[in-house]
């Protein structure tokens, strides 16, 4: 494992973004203000100040909602389709941008060059996704058992959509979320994540271009910015109807209570402790591919990294030899390198805890297969680069048991048949994602089965990493239960309406009542 150097040419990225030394850090689209506290964006990958983002204060987020709640009366109004075109110019913005912005997802988080042009690339996929969607926004026709009636749902633009999002994806989930909320027809107030502020302003500005270009009211897009204070403005404020947050188990059952208490809707996408359970019948090659990736991509901060690697007692030792010689092959260091495959974690916080929980993983009797540790040095200087590490462990290990935000694989064995594997597999709270390795057609099936897997996501030859987006994403369990992006998971975006229309003259009621005058 060995760092590389590279220039950043991060100077040009933020020119060609409109990012300043200082920026206003709320808006309503063309307008920028707030002169609250600055944060202060350090880059994981060198520790150098990007620049500054001034917070949103009280008074800034009333003005925000008055024009976020006043646009949404003109912008409910626009045929789907035309709400979908400037989604389209929205995506084609992406795609002119998507170099300087990959570059700053890159260097702002630490996940790898490749891993922010393709989150850029989500982003332009959703994009894509909702404008078809804008066409197909349909309810369903049913028989009425009254005569002379016909009886039908369909759905309605919601309101204002609050999402708060997580340093680790720090534009995509908001595309996510805000593509399919505009050709819903509601309008967005977008709180990304004080880690990552910059990408947060970056997307703003694009977006405000294309509704000004389009003249479109203000306050279709927000952006407000802050610590959990400022999202607790959104999450207590009845004018928010859902709240769309992304985030750590402990702030998203936080961030429920609060939702549920005024009668609000939630869409949750919490953590994740994903296993791949690798049976006698796997392919090893496939194997290793999967599980190295999905436990080192992004210096396993993604909450569908791979945290638990199943292996029947057949295989494993075998299964053990390869997946370490393949981290021997691991190149840690600047995330703009593309030979590299590890980036930083996001801050000296992040590091803390991947020590203690390395720590914890002994202290309850693991051994540690592939050492972790800091990196120091050239090319090391920011203090976040650590190695990514493997650990022999139980499944009943309290450190098991949660979500380790960090480059930390827990390798265990399994006897007997796969029923034994799901019984590790889901014998934790979250319930994220997970995937079998197995050219057994009877296994893969009952993974996939009621029996089987208790995630949202269960694939098959296919890592716990990464998501298509026409597929709807989230979990179960106290990964919140939500869903976001692509099946029908607008349809949380808006709000369900039964009509039935009575063309007679007479007024029969339902159940055969009889109610005569």
């Amino acid at each position: 494992m060995q760092a590389t150097t590279t220039s950043f040419g991060i100077e040009e990225a933020l020119e060609q973004l409109g990012i300043k030394e200082v920026n206003k850090g709320t808006s309503t689209g063309k307008n920028w203000f707030s002169d609250g506290e600055k944060i202060t964006s350090h880059s994981p990958v060198d520790g150098q100040v990007i620049a500054k983002v001034t917070t949103t204060s009280k008074a800034d987020y009333e003005k925000v909602m008055e024009s976020a709640t006043s646009a949404f009366k003109d912008w409910r109004l626009k045929p789907a389709p035309l709400r979908g075109e400037i989604v389209r110019q929205f995506g084609d913005e992406l795609r002119r941008l998507k170099e300087p912005l990959g570059k700053l997802v890159s260097y702002e988080m630490g996940k790898s060059y490749q891993e922010g042009l393709g989150e850029v690339q989500e982003m332009i996929d959703i994009c894509d996704f909702a404008v078809g969607l804008s066409r197909q926004l349909h309810g369903l026709t049913m028989h009425s058992e009254r005569p002379g009636h016909r009886m039908y749902e369909q759905y309605h633009p919601l309101g204002v959509v609050g999402i708060i999002s997580a340093f680790n994806f720090p534009v995509a989930v908001w595309a996510w979320n805000t593509a399919l909320a505009w050709v819903c027809g509601d309008v967005c107030v977008w709180k990304p994540s004080e880690k990552t502020p910059l990408t947060g302003v970056a997307c703003q500005k694009i977006a405000a271009k294309v509704f000004a270009d389009n003249d479109l009211p203000e306050g279709i897009s927000c952006l407000i910015n802050g610590d959990y204070r400022v999202g607790e403005m959104m999450t207590n404020d009845k004018r928010v109807p859902l709240i769309s947050a992304t985030g750590s188990i402990r702030m998203g059952k936080i961030v429920a209570q609060a939702v549920a208490g005024r009668l609000g809707k939630s869409l949750l996408e919490l953590g994740g402790n994903n296993a791949i359970i690798v049976t006698p019948d796997a392919d090893i090659k496939m194997t290793v591919i999967g599980a190295v990736f999905g436990a080192v991509g992004t210096a396993g901060q993604r909450c569908t990294s791979t945290r638990r690697l199943i292996i029947h007692e057949s295989i494993y030792d075998k299964v053990k030899e390869a997946v370490v010689a393949a981290y021997k092959q691991l190149r840690i260091g600047n995330p703009l390198d593309e030979k590299n495959h590890v980036g930083p974690l996001i801050d000296k916080d992040a590091v803390k805890n991947y020590q203690t929980a390395l720590e914890k993983v002994v202290e309850e009797g693991g051994n540690i297969i592939v050492e972790g540790g800091v990196l120091e040095g050239e090319g090391y200087e920011s203090g976040c680069y650590v190695k990514p590490a493997i650990a022999e462990a139980k499944n009943s290990y309290e450190i098991v048991q949660h979500e380790t935000f960090g480059p930390v694989l827990y390798m265990m064995k399994y006897s007997g048949d796969v029923e034994n594997a799901l019984e590790l597999q889901n014998g934790v709270v979250q319930g994220l994602s997970s995937a079998i390795m197995t050219n057994n057609l009877r296994e893969a099936e009952h993974f996939l089965s009621v029996q089987g897997s208790d995630c949202g996501i269960a694939n098959v030859n296919i890592g716990t990493s990464g998501a298509e987006i026409g597929g709807a994403f989230g979990g179960e369990k106290e990964t919140g239960g939500g869903r976001e992006s692509g099946s029908d998971a607008w349809k949380v975006y808006m709000r369900r309406q039964t009509n039935t229309i009575n063309y007679t003259t007479e007024l029969p009621l339902a159940q055969g009542i009889k109610f005569d005058l």
